[in-house]
């Protein structure tokens, strides 16, 4: 009756207040049946009748204000209602009793019995609450039923019968016996009607959610059945969905916990997109969810109830995701399409508009496609165009990219931390080379091969179809030009690259051949003018070019990745060389920031200082500031470890990078080089000696020896020594020279490279 609304609800009403009212009615009368007062009795139909209607009205009343909603005062007042309906029947029915004598009433028992009967009724109707289980039930019906006795009994107490043999018993009037058979009768229909529609209603409900359940179950789409934001019920497919059973899912939060949307509101006919997290912690599940308010208006239990329908979207997103791959890349290679290629490059450009990165396009064209299709067939021809996009994959790193034009070109989006051209001139050396080798099908080997055309980014255009058309342009040229090389968009640029690649190539064979020669440029002290060490500086002994000076080529080996095999070499014919001289002067060697970087540089001097046999303390590792920068905390590390194998570190060109009293607070410097173009204007700019001067100060006031590069003049001499200047280094100390030509400096008796000035002589006369 409780869950029951509308005309539904009614009925389950009428049903409840004919079978309680007819119920507590029969007792009444069976109860005043047992009576016998030892005088004739009779019973009054109207008043019995009366009696009847006062207890089936009341009763209804009474269970109809208490289920209309779950609180305390409705179930107080419907407990009032029953209870003092069912002293109303009572007390009337009492009137229909007839006997030879008179009825006097004792009012206070009276007011007892009412109380009893009404507290009785507000007490069962509270107990049993929503009387969902049948131990709530009987535990109601029994305190209504000990309510309804008390006060029947305590009401029969109440009277005392004045006999008067005088008074009629109309003989019209209901028997004890009759009146049994008519409350027994009455009460046993009604309430045997009352158990059939409720064993009915039971029956045909159960039978409706078997049918619903076998449906649900059938059903392809998981259902989910949620009251009050819990799971509530749920078909076969979702408890599949869900990985557990539906024991374990009853009563679990859905949303939230379990089932999450994509969006904020709902979708158009509740239709919202979101992910299932399975009980058993498997992989989410992206789902497409359909929900419907369950209220059939006729019952409070469908009130809150949502129904979703919940589908697997697995399927279709990986139907759609396939549809995706397939519009943006190419069928054949796996590679990004010319629809893709557009929208990938695009965001690439706003990448390295952004970033400060460098964007290179190159254009691919196999040289010998056409020729291997004709002569081994199409299948032949599409194996070498996936072994291309292979080879075109391995050569380049994300966000670096290849994609496929169609037929057999390709393109190569490059986008790099280098400067161009250099960048893209080593990687298309490396396409070239990569795609030079011949690709094996079926037993035999094609041949390759192919043309690059590159196009550099904002130089050749700002835009993708800028930077395609030159591409494209460039790579026609390449073709005219014999194929299998690679040729940039404008022409001097091209010049300049293919002479940097000879250099690169001759060098590699003069680093074999050992065509290096090393010079040693004298240092000499500020103080007496005499020489303390030597800075080793490499040479190219070119059978062409003559002697090359390193800023020609050092960069090239830089480039080229050479120049770790370039400096061990000088490392180990300068220490070599020193480990030589009669004099334990010292030695400097230029580092490269590459080498600087490389965590095995201090193993590879410990094992150079060992094989020569040269001390840790004669050698001096020269750096500038901007090699600390590539990866400044690896570059402190193995400076650290230098200093503790007893090699000295000297800064060189100091004043020129990025952030010099910082490095200098960071690492403790044994020495400091001023550059050059400081010392060559002094007395020339004002700015500069003053420069210098500051330069001079720092290095007393840290207690690091200061040297002055690029000194070629007495006046630079003397201004120098007057400022306390360590070391000089300059051609008016000396210029390099080969190794043979240092025995006037390194043999025991040597002279100072320079004379003493007034200043050193006057301390020393001093001393």
């Amino acid at each position: 009756m409780r869950g029951a609304r509308g005309h539904v609800r009614a009925a389950w009403l009428l049903l409840a207040g004919l079978v309680a009212g007819s119920g507590v009615w029969a007792t009444h009368f069976i109860a005043m049946v047992a009576f016998d007062p030892g005088l004739k009795t009779a019973y009054n139909p109207a008043g019995a009748l009366i009696s009847l209607l006062i207890a089936v009205v009341f009763t209804g009343s009474g269970f109809a204000v208490a289920s209309a909603e779950r609180s305390r005062t409705n179930e107080v007042a419907g407990g009032l209602l029953l209870g003092t309906g069912v002293a109303a029947m009572h007390y009337v029915g009492m009137s229909a009793f007839v006997t030879q004598g008179h009825v006097i009433w004792e009012q206070a028992t009276v007011g007892a019995s009412v109380a009893l009967g009404v507290v009785g009724s507000i007490v069962a109707l509270t107990v049993a609450g929503r009387a969902r289980t049948m131990g709530r039930q009987a535990l109601g019906g029994g305190l209504l039923a000990l309510g309804v006795c008390a006060l029947h009994f305590t009401g029969m107490g109440a009277i005392t019968i004045q006999p008067d043999l005088t008074v009629p018993v109309p003989e019209q009037m209901l028997s004890a016996g009759l009146l049994t058979l008519a409350a027994v009768s009455l009460a046993g229909l009604i309430m045997l009607g009352g158990l059939g529609a409720v064993a009915i209603e039971s029956q045909t409900s159960r039978s409706a959610l078997e049918r619903i359940r076998r449906l649900a179950d059938a059903a392809y789409e998981g259902i989910v059945v949620v009251q009050d934001g819990r799971i509530n019920d749920a078909n076969a497919a979702f408890c599949g969905l869900a990985g557990a059973t539906l024991p374990d899912l009853l009563g679990h939060t859905l949303i939230g916990p379990m089932l999450t949307f994509d969006d904020v509101g709902q979708g158009e006919d509740g239709r919202r997109e979101g992910r299932l997290q399975p009980v058993d912690g498997c992989r989410d599940i992206p789902v497409e969810v359909f929900s419907r308010l369950m209220d059939d208006g006729a019952r409070l239990e469908t009130s809150g109830l949502t129904v979703l329908a919940v589908r697997d979207l697995r399927e279709r997103r990986a139907a759609e995701e396939k549809i995706r791959y397939l519009a943006e890349h190419d069928g054949l290679t796996g590679l990004p399409n010319r629809n893709s290629l557009k929208t990938r490059l695009a965001a690439a450009l706003d990448r390295v508009e952004a970033s400060g990165e460098s964007l290179a396009l190159i254009c691919v064209d196999l040289d010998q496609f056409k020729e291997a299709n004709d002569q081994h067939g199409h299948l032949a021809g599409d194996a070498l165009l996936v072994e291309t996009a292979r080879r075109l994959q391995d050569a380049i790193t994300a966000p670096s990219f290849a994609a496929r034009l169609g037929g057999d070109e390709f393109v190569i989006v490059q986008v790099a931390a280098g400067g161009q051209p250099a960048a893209a001139a080593q990687l298309a050396g490396e396409l070239l080379d990569a795609l030079a080798a011949p690709a094996a099908h079926e037993g035999q080997a094609m041949a390759l091969g192919a043309s690059l055309g590159v196009s550099l980014f904002p130089g050749d255009g700002r835009t993708a179809e800028a930077l395609l058309a030159n591409a494209d342009m460039a790579l026609y040229r390449a073709k005219e030009d014999g194929r299998g090389v690679y040729r940039f968009f404008k022409r001097d640029m091209d010049e300049s690259i293919r002479e940097r690649r000879a250099v690169a190539r001759e060098l590699r064979q003069a680093i074999v051949a050992e065509d290096l020669v090393v010079h040693y440029q004298p240092l000499a002290r500020a103080a007496d003018g005499e020489v303390c060490g030597f800075e080793a500086l490499v040479r190219w002994n070119h059978p062409v070019r003559g002697l090359v000076q390193p800023q020609d080529f050092i960069a090239v080996a830089e480039e080229s990745g050479m120049i770790g095999a370039l400096g061990e070499w000088v490392l180990r014919q300068a220490c070599a060389t020193a480990a030589g001289w009669e004099k334990p002067l010292r030695i400097a060697v230029n580092l490269s920031p590459l080498q600087l970087n490389q965590p095995e540089l201090p193993g590879l001097v410990h094992e150079v200082l060992i094989a020569t046999g040269l001390s840790p303390h004669r050698l001096e590792l020269e750096i500038t500031e901007s090699a600390l920068f590539k990866d400044y905390q690896r570059a402190l590390d193995n400076l650290r470890r230098l200093k503790a194998l007893g090699v000295r570190i000297a800064m060189d060109d100091f004043g020129t990078g990025f952030s010099s009293l910082s490095t200098l607070q960071s690492f403790p410097f044994d020495k400091i080089k001023i550059d050059k173009s400081f010392v060559e204007n002094i007395h020339r700019h004002e700015r500069a000696t003053v420069i210098v001067r500051a330069v001079l100060g720092l290095g007393r006031s840290l207690d690091i020896p200061v040297v002055a590069e690029g000194v070629e003049t007495q006046e630079q001499i003397d201004f120098l020594r007057g400022e306390d200047c360590a070391e000089l280094q300059g051609y008016a100390i000396g210029r390099p020279a080969a190794a043979e030509d240092l025995s006037h400096w390194t043999a025991v008796d040597a002279v100072p490279a320079v004379p003493a000035g007034p200043a050193s002589r006057r301390r020393r006369s001093a001393a």
